[in-house]
C-alpha cells in the first residue's frame, strides 16, 4: 500500500444516517474496530438524537477496547448537512416511520386474509412503507447532492429497490449501491449441502462461484459451483430429499424458535418449479408470489417459516433498549466479532485495498438485459479502486422473467406514485401485487384508503387533498 493511500485509509469520514440504530450500527462498529487497515471518524445522525448520543458512547467504548485493531472516533451531528459535509462514505440505515405505521403495514391487510411474513418490500405493506420512505430518500439524495456529491453511498434500508431507485432519480450522478445479506444465507445453505451430500467440510460461502440475478429479496442463482463441482444438479437432489421435511442444520436457531429462520421448503419448491435457486429467506420469497405459501397462518406453518408480528418487533426493540442501557453503563461490553455483513469490505475495495466481488443492488445498465434499463436489480459486481463494475448475469430465464418483471414494473410505478402523490396510480399498483390477487376492487379500495390514513403523519399533504 503506498503512503498516500495508507494515509487516506487512516483518516476517513463516514456519515451514518440512522446512526441511532440498535442493530446495524452496532454491527458496523464491530466490523470497523476489527479492521486495522482503515480508521477515522463516524458521524452519527438520527432524528432520535438521544439514540445517536448513546451510540456515540457505545462506539467510542468499543473502539477503546484492548482488542480493537482500529481507533475510530464517533461523533453526533446536529444536522444532516453537518454529517454529510466532507464525508467519504455515507451509510443509510433508517426506519421509515414507527412501529405503529409498521403495524398497519403488516396487520391491517389481515382483515382481508392477506398474511405478510415481513411486509417491508412488496405487497400492501411494502407499498405503504415505500410511500413513507420515498420522501425521506428524496431529502437524503438532495442533501448528498449538495454536501457530499463525491461520497460513496451504501443503503441498507428497505424497500431496497425503491430506495436506491429514488437516490438515482433525484441525483443521477450519485455513487450509491444497496447491500443485503439474504444471498449470503443461501450461499451458506449450499456449503451445508456440500457437507451433507458429499462430506466436504469447511467450505466458506466466499469459496463458491454463484451467478446472482433478480431483484432484492427475490434474487436467484442461475448458476453455482464449487471448484469443479456444478452445484445445480446436486441442489436438485438435495431439494428433492428435503422438500417434505425441510432442511435444518440443527442448533438453537430453527424456524420454530427463530423468527428469521426457515426450513427452506419454499426455496426447494421454487427450485423444483423453475430450475433456479431462490436466494433469499423463505419469509421474503413467499411475498413475491401469489399466496401459495401465505394463504393463512396454518399454510405458513406447513411451509416451515414464521409470520413476524409487529408485537414481536416491539418486544425485540425493548430488549435492545435494555441492552443499550447495559452498554452505556459499562455493565456489558459490545463484542468484537464480525457482523457477517460486507459493507466495510466493499468500502475498502473502493479505497483500493483489494478488489472484491459481491452481490449488490444497482441500476440496470445491461447486467440483466431483458429487464428495463435503469431499474434497480441485484447481481454481482466487481468493486475496485474508485469504481463499481456490474457483472453481467445474462437474461433472466424465460420462466422467471414474468415473475420478476411484474415486481420491477410495480416498483417503478410505486416510485412514481410516491413522487406525484398519485392516488389513482398508487391504487392500481397496490392492487397489482400478486399477494392481493383474490381481493376484490371494492375491498381493496377501502383497505388502500385505510392504510394511507394510517401513514398520514409521514405522507405529503397532497395525498389527502380533495377529501
Amino acid at each position: 500500500m503506498n503512503k498516500e493511500l495508507r494515509a487516506r485509509a487512516q483518516d476517513l469520514t463516514i456519515a451514518y444516517i440512522g446512526g441511532g440504530s440498535r442493530g446495524w450500527a452496532w454491527g458496523l462498529m464491530s466490523d470497523l474496530a476489527m479492521d486495522a487497515d482503515i480508521c477515522g471518524t463516524v458521524r452519527l445522525y438520527d432524528i432520535d438524537r438521544e439514540a445517536a448520543e448513546r451510540n456515540k458512547v457505545i462506539g467510542n467504548a468499543l473502539s477503546a477496547q484492548p482488542g480493537a485493531c482500529a481507533r475510530w472516533r464517533y461523533d453526533v451531528s446536529d444536522t444532516l448537512s453537518d454529517a454529510l459535509t466532507g464525508a467519504d462514505f455515507v451509510v443509510i440505515s433508517i426506519l421509515p416511520g414507527t412501529f405503529e405505521e409498521m403495524r398497519a403495514d403488516v396487520h391491517m391487510p389481515e382483515r382481508l386474509g392477506v398474511w405478510q411474513p415481513v411486509g417491508d418490500t412488496v405487497g400492501a405493506g411494502g407499498f405503504m412503507r415505500a410511500m413513507r420512505a420515498v420522501p425521506m430518500f428524496v431529502q437524503i439524495a438532495e442533501a448528498i447532492r449538495d454536501f457530499a456529491p463525491k461520497a460513496w453511498v451504501i443503503n441498507y434500508t428497505n424497500p431496497m429497490s425503491v430506495c436506491v431507485r429514488t437516490l438515482y432519480r433525484m441525483f443521477p450522478q450519485i455513487r450509491a449501491f444497496g447491500c443485503c445479506h439474504e444471498v449470503f444465507g443461501t450461499q451458506k445453505l449450499l456449503c451445508a449441502m456440500l457437507k451433507s451430500e458429499l462430506g466436504i467440510e469447511g467450505v466458506d460461502r466466499r469459496d463458491l462461484y454463484t451467478t446472482v440475478t433478480g431483484i432484492n429479496h427475490f434474487t436467484w442463482l442461475t448458476g453455482a459451483s464449487y471448484k469443479d463441482i456444478d452445484l445445480m444438479p446436486l441442489f436438485r437432489r438435495f431439494a428433492d430429499r428435503y422438500f417434505e421435511t425441510g432442511y435444518d442444520e440443527g442448533g438453537d436457531h430453527n424456524w420454530m424458535n427463530d423468527h428469521f429462520a426457515c426450513a427452506h421448503r419454499v426455496k426447494f419448491d421454487l427450485f423444483r418449479r423453475y430450475g433456479a435457486i431462490a436466494a433469499a429467506g423463505d419469509r421474503h420469497l413467499a411475498e413475491f408470489t401469489a399466496p401459495w405459501y401465505t394463504r393463512d397462518p396454518e399454510t405458513v406453518r406447513k411451509w416451515k417459516f414464521q409470520l413476524t408480528s409487529v408485537d414481536w418487533r416491539v418486544k425485540d426493540l425493548g430488549e435492545r433498549l435494555r441492552r443499550s442501557d447495559r452498554l452505556m453503563s459499562g455493565e456489558e461490553w459490545l463484542s468484537l466479532k464480525p457482523s457477517g455483513e460486507e459493507g466495510h469490505l466493499l468500502l475498502k475495495a473502493l479505497l483500493g485495498l483489494g478488489d472484491m466481488v459481491s452481490n449488490v443492488n444497482l441500476p440496470n445498465v445491461g447486467q440483466i438485459p431483458n429487464l428495463p434499463m435503469g431499474c434497480v436489480v441485484e447481481t454481482n459486481a466487481l468493486f475496485v479502486r474508485g469504481r463499481i463494475e456490474p457483472i453481467s448475469a445474462g437474461p433472466l430465464p424465460a420462466n422467471l422473467l414474468p415473475l420478476v418483471a411484474r415486481h420491477v414494473y410495480d416498483q417503478e410505478n410505486t416510485l412514481e406514485a410516491a413522487l406525484r402523490c398519485d392516488r389513482a396510480l398508487g391504487f392500481t399498483t397496490f392492487m397489482n401485487d400478486p399477494q392481493l390477487c383474490f381481493v376484490t376492487p371494492e375491498d381493496g379500495e377501502k383497505l388502500f384508503a385505510d392504510m394511507l390514513e394510517a401513514q398520514r403523519a409521514y405522507l405529503p399533504k397532497e395525498w389527502f387533498e380533495g377529501e
